[in-house]
């Protein structure tokens, strides 16, 4: 008997072969199953209708959209999903190509039927198209990911903002005292003002009483680049207000990679245990060795860490008593 015999079948054949088992014996079993054609399979399959749409999205893939085809390839469900606005997709990616690294907003470009809308929500899917269609020169790609989208593609991106306070009525700009301005104008600032406090809570930085020569900013967690630009902040007296938990002791040693003479306020062993009532468990807290400490400041990172006041344990700065800033405040200015 010869080692296959294709059967016929209506969208395929079956190859067979022969084995000869010690136990089983002499078998014939099925070893493939060939169509001659794509179409064939695709029949089978029922899937007639998504290889026709697939075969007409891959022929749009001519001149400047060739490089496409590996993409294509390699992702043909992905194509699928996007059939219905394929050409829009196309549209805005062509426009990029002629218009490499344009210096304007995403919302500036002029397409019909395309907004905004549609090319921030398939940012994920156009990079990887322009990362294959645009030359290396147009690409910046130290930014990654979806919210580096603009910046690695030379689009203005929306710019970073900082909310402030002045502690001070003197200090008031045009009779203003809580601003939100972007880091550029921020940095263009250069206030006047001795004390500078960051709280990561926005009702307590609008409850931050009056200090005389005080601003307050309105922190953003571990996201310090537009204030790490700010060069006259660098000489003054800066304290950090956190939660005592591991990651607000996190926050603050990155806050200190930017602003060494930073000092914690309101964040040590005496604080937290005056307030147990308010306690609560972080969910999920850091383990990392922290290098931008001081000593009391790890002492009682390392107690979180090792639970050795509670398990997971966590005081919100929202929870301290304002007789407890007010007194700290107190002192601060009796220093000067």
């Amino acid at each position: 008997m010869e080692p296959w015999l294709a059967v016929d079948a209506k969208h395929f054949a079956v190859e067979w072969r022969d084995i000869n088992h010690r136990l089983s014996g002499r078998n014939r079993l099925p070893a493939a199953v060939v169509f001659d054609k794509p179409d064939d399979a695709a029949a089978y399959l029922k899937k007639a209708k998504e290889l026709a749409v697939f075969g007409q999205l891959a022929a749009s893939l001519v001149d400047d959209f060739a490089a496409l085809r590996p993409w294509l390839l390699k992702y043909p469900l992905r194509v699928l999903e996007h059939a219905d606005e394929w050409q829009k997709l196309l549209s805005v990616a062509g426009w990029v190509v002629k218009h490499p690294r344009p210096g304007i907003y995403l919302r500036q470009i002029s397409l019909p039927g395309i907004d905004s809308k549609f090319i921030e929500s398939r940012k994920k899917l156009l990079g990887e198209w322009l990362n294959l269609l645009l030359p290396a020169a147009a690409i910046d790609t130290a930014q990654t990911g979806v919210t580096g989208f603009e910046a690695r593609y030379g689009f203005l991106a929306k710019p970073a903002t900082i909310r402030f306070r002045l502690l001070d009525s003197r200090l008031r700009i045009a009779g203003l005292s809580d601003l939100t301005v972007t880091a550029g104008e921020f940095a263009t600032l250069n206030l006047q003002v001795k004390r500078v406090f960051v709280t990561e809570n926005d009702i307590n930085g609008l409850a931050f009483p009056n200090v005389q020569g005080g601003m307050v900013i309105f922190g953003r967690g571990y996201g310090f680049d537009a204030l790490a630009q700010i060069e006259w902040l660098k000489d003054k007296e800066i304290h950090y207000w956190g939660d005592i938990d591991t990651h607000g002791f996190a926050i603050l040693s990155q806050f200190r990679q930017y602003f060494p003479q930073t000092r914690s306020l309101l964040m040590d062993q005496a604080t937290l245990l005056a307030h147990r009532e308010s306690w609560v468990a972080e969910t999920a807290p850091g383990r990392a060795d922290l290098s931008g400490l001081t000593f009391e400041e790890s002492a009682l990172y390392d107690a979180l860490r090792d639970n050795r006041f509670g398990q997971n344990l966590r005081l919100e700065q929202e929870y301290v008593g304002f007789a407890a800033l007010g007194a700290l405040l107190t002192r601060l200015q009796a220093e000067t």
